[in-house]
C-alpha cells in the first residue's frame, strides 16, 4: 500500500486514525495500468470511463446511420438487404439512445457533479464503479449479434410487439436486446440512486438547493427520472422474455395477450426517456452561456423549476405517441393538452437563456456557438413537437419521415450539441489542455451545416408521404431528390464529427496547457486545477454566493483565511479520506454478463435432463455475482488518508 500510494504522489503519515481491519482477500493498489482502471472507484476517471465508451458507440451508431442512408440514396437500391436494414435502423436507434447520448451524460454526471458540489466524490464510490461495468456489460450483450448467426435485433429501438414475441422472431437477437437493456437498466438505476444521494448529502457548507449550479439542478432531475421510469419498461422486458422464454402469454394474441399493453408501458419510459436525453444538455447550457455573456444567468430560479415541471409532466404524455391506436376522444383530448402544455417551461427556459445573452459582453467561443447551435435547433423540434400535440396532425405524420426529422432535431441538435458543447467546455478541466479555437469552430460549421442539409429535408419527405423505416422506395414515388440531398448531408455531417474527434484526439496529446479557469468561469470546479488532482479539494470550500467561484475571485483575502482555518481543522482529523479501490464491482458485474449471455444466447438442451449448457452457464454467472457480492459486504468502506503539500494553485 505504501509503495502504491508514493508512487501516486501521496504520502500518508497518521497511523493514529486507521480504521478497523475487516474482511479482505486482496486490496488492490494499483493506481495506473489495467489493474488501475478495473479497480478504480475515483468519479473522475469513471466519468472517463463512461465518456471514451458513450463516444466509441456513437462512432459506431454514426456508422449505422451512414449505412442506412446510403441505402436510400437512390431509389431501388440493393445496398443493404430488407433484413440487414431492419437490424441497421433497430441498432443505431438503440445505439445512439442507451448508449452513446445517456452514457455521455452520465459521463458528465460522474466528472462534474461532485466538483460543482464540493465533493471528494460520489456518496458510493463502488456502486458508481458498478453501475459502469454492468453498464457495459449490457452495452456488449445488445451487440453481440453483429457477431453470430442469429444477426443483430431487428425489431426496432422500441421492440413493438408481437413482432418481437417468438412467433415473429423466433432467434436470439431479440433475447440479446431485451437483456442488454435489462442491464443498462440495472446500471442507470444504479447510478441514479448514488448522484440523488450525493447531491443531497454530499454538498458543501453553504450549498443550499437554490445556490446548486443548474448543471446539477438538471441531474438531480434527471436522475429522478431514471429512478421513477426505469421500472416500467423493465416490466415490459420481464413480461416479453417470460413470454419467449417459458411461453407465457403477456403479448401474444392467439393465446389471449394485449400487444398494446407493451406500447403503454413502453412509452409511459419513453416519454419521461426524451427528457432523461435532453435534461442534461439543458444543464451545461445554462452554465455555458452565462460564461460566455460574463453576466449570471437570467432567472436562475425560473429555469431550475421549469426543468423540474418538464421532469414531472414528461410523465403524463406518453399516449401522444399512440393517437393512431383509437384511444377515444377522452384520452386523446387529454393527452393532447399535456403535450402542448409541456411546451410552456421549455419555451419558458428558452427566454431565459435569451434573457442570459441579452446585454452580455458575448465572447463567440467554440462552446458558445455549440450552446447557440443547440438553442436554435432545438427550438426548431420543439415546433414540430407541438405540431404532433394536435392528433389531426399527428394522424397525418404518424410513422412518417416527418417525425424522423422532428426527433433528430431534438436529440441529435438539441442533446448532442449540447453535449459537444459541454466536451467543449469542460476539456480544459478534465484533461488541462484547450482546444485549438480554429479547428473548433471548423468542426463546429461542417456539423452544424451536415445536420441541417441532412434532416431539413426529411419534413418534406415526410409531408410528402415517405414512411419511416422503409428500406427502398420506386422512383415514381418524387422522393429521390429529398434522399440524395439528406444522404449527402449525412456523409457530411460524418466528416465533421470526424474532424471533432480527431480534433480532440489531438488536444487530448499535443493541445496547449492551461492550469486553471481558462474561460474566466463562474461555478465551484473552475476553482480547481486544470486536471484536479485525485481527492478534488485540498479544503472543502465554504459556499457564499450561488456563482461561488465569482464571488471567490473577488474575495481573495477572505477565502484564504477561511481555507487555512478549515485546512488545519481537517488535519487535526486524520488528513483527506480517501476510499480503498476494489475489483469486486468488476467482478459482480462480470457474472451478470455471464449469467445474462447463458439466458439470452445459449440454446436450450433439446433432450431430456434439467441441467444444460443454458441453465449451467446461467447459474454459473450468478454465483459469481452472489460471491462477488458477499466479498464487496464484507470488504468493508473504510479507506486511507492522505497529506497532499500545500499548492498555491489550490487555495
Amino acid at each position: 500500500m505504501a509503495d502504491a500510494l508514493a508512487k501516486s504522489g501521496f504520502i500518508a503519515k497518521d497511523d493514529d486514525h486507521a480504521a478497523p481491519k475487516t474482511f479482505v482477500l486482496w486490496r488492490p493498489t494499483a493506481k495506473t495500468g489495467l489493474m488501475g482502471w478495473l479497480t478504480t472507484v475515483d468519479h473522475k476517471r469513471i466519468g472517463f470511463l463512461y465518456g471514451i465508451s458513450a463516444l466509441t458507440f456513437f462512432l459506431i451508431g454514426g456508422i449505422e446511420a451512414l449505412l442506412i442512408r446510403t441505402q436510400l440514396i437512390v431509389p431501388n437500391n440493393h445496398f443493404l438487404s430488407a433484413q440487414q436494414y431492419n437490424e441497421m435502423f433497430t441498432m443505431h436507434a438503440t445505439t445512439m439512445i442507451f448508449l452513446a447520448i445517456m452514457p455521455l451524460s452520465a459521463a458528465f454526471f460522474n466528472f462534474i457533479m461532485p466538483l460543482q458540489i464540493g465533493a471528494r466524490d460520489v456518496a458510493f464510490p463502488r456502486l458508481n464503479a458498478f453501475s459502469y461495468w454492468v453498464f457495459l456489460a449490457g452495452a456488449i450483450i445488445v451487440n453481440l449479434g453483429w457477431f453470430m448467426k442469429d444477426g443483430a435485433p431487428n425489431g426496432g429501438w422500441f421492440g413493438y410487439t408481437p413482432l418481437t414475441t417468438k412467433l415473429f422472431s423466433p432467434n436470439h437477437a431479440i433475447d440479446m436486446w431485451v437483456m442488454g437493456l435489462q442491464l443498462l437498466g440495472v446500471a442507470s438505476i444504479a447510478a441514479s440512486l448514488n448522484f440523488i444521494i450525493t447531491i443531497i448529502n454530499l454538498r458543501a457548507p453553504g450549498m443550499t438547493m437554490m445556490r446548486l449550479p443548474v448543471f446539477t439542478w438538471m441531474t438531480l432531475v434527471t436522475a429522478f427520472l431514471l429512478v421513477l421510469a426505469f421500472p416500467a419498461i423493465t416490466i415490459a422486458l420481464v413480461e416479453l422474455m417470460m413470454d419467449r422464454l417459458f411461453g407465457t402469454n403477456f403479448f401474444e394474441v392467439s393465446n389471449g395477450g394485449m400487444p398494446i399493453l407493451w406500447t403503454h408501458l413502453f412509452w409511459v419510459f419513453g416519454h419521461p426517456e426524451v427528457y432523461i436525453l435532453i435534461l442534461p444538455g439543458m444543464g451545461v447550457i445554462s452554465e455555458i452561456l452565462p460564461t460566455f455573456s460574463r453576466k449570471p444567468l437570467f432567472g436562475y430560479p425560473i429555469v431550475v423549476f421549469s426543468g423540474a415541471s418538464i421532469g414531472f409532466l414528461g410523465f403524463g404524455v406518453w399516449s401522444h405517441h399512440m393517437f393512431t391506436t383509437g384511444l377515444g376522444t377522452m384520452g386523446t383530448a387529454a393527452f393532447a393538452l399535456t403535450t402542448m402544455v409541456i411546451a410552456v417551461p421549455t419555451g419558458v427556459k428558452i427566454f431565459n437563456w435569451i434573457g442570459t445573452l441579452w446585454g452580455g459582453h458575448i465572447s463567440m467561443r467554440t462552446p458558445m456557438l455549440f450552446a447557440l447551435g443547440f438553442m436554435w435547433m432545438f427550438m426548431l423540434g420543439g415546433f414540430s413537437g407541438v405540431m404532433h400535440a394536435a392528433a389531426p396532425a399527428d394522424a397525418e405524420q404518424h410513422n412518417s419521415y416527418f417525425v424522423v426529422a422532428h426527433f433528430h432535431y431534438v436529440l441529435i441538435g438539441g442533446s448532442l450539441f449540447s453535449l459537444l458543447a459541454g466536451i467543449h467546455y469542460w476539456f480544459p478541466l478534465m484533461f488541462g489542455r484547450k482546444v485549438s479555437e480554429f479547428w473548433g469552430k471548423l468542426s463546429f460549421w461542417i456539423v452544424f451545416c451536415g445536420f441541417n442539409i441532412t434532416f431539413f429535408p426529411m419534413h418534406f419527405l415526410g409531408l410528402n408521404g415517405m414512411p419511416r423505416r422503409t428500406f427502398t422506395y420506386d422512383h415514381n414515388m418524387g422522393w429521390d431528390t429529398g434522399n440524395m440531398i439528406a444522404t449527402i448531408g449525412a456523409f457530411i455531417l460524418g466528416i465533421g464529427v470526424a474532424v471533432y474527434f480527431i480534433v480532440m484526439i489531438y488536444t487530448f496529446f499535443k493541445g496547449e496547457r492551461t492550469y486553471k479557469d481558462p474561460w474566466d468561469a463562474r461555478t465551484l470546479e473552475w476553482s480547481l486545477p486544470c486536471p484536479p488532482p485525485e481527492y478534488n479539494y485540498r479544503v472543502i470550500p465554504t459556499v457564499h454566493a450561488r456563482d461561488n467561484w465569482w464571488y471567490e475571485k473577488h474575495h481573495q483575502e477572505e477565502i484564504a483565511k477561511e481555507n487555512a482555518e478549515h485546512a488545519r481543522a481537517e488535519e487535526a482529523h486524520g488528513g483527506i479520506h480517501m476510499p480503498f479501490q476494489s475489483i469486486y464491482p468488476f467482478i459482480a458485474a462480470l457474472g451478470i454478463f455471464i449469467g445474462a449471455v447463458g439466458v439470452a444466447v445459449i440454446d436450450p438442451d433439446p433432450g431430456p435432463g434439467l441441467i444444460g449448457k443454458k441453465l449451467a452457464v446461467s447459474v454459473i454467472g450468478f454465483l459469481i455475482f452472489f460471491v462477488a457480492a458477499c466479498l464487496w459486504s464484507l470488504e468493508g468502506n473504510e479507506g486511507y488518508h492522505i497529506h497532499p503539500k500545500k499548492d498555491e494553485s489550490e487555495t
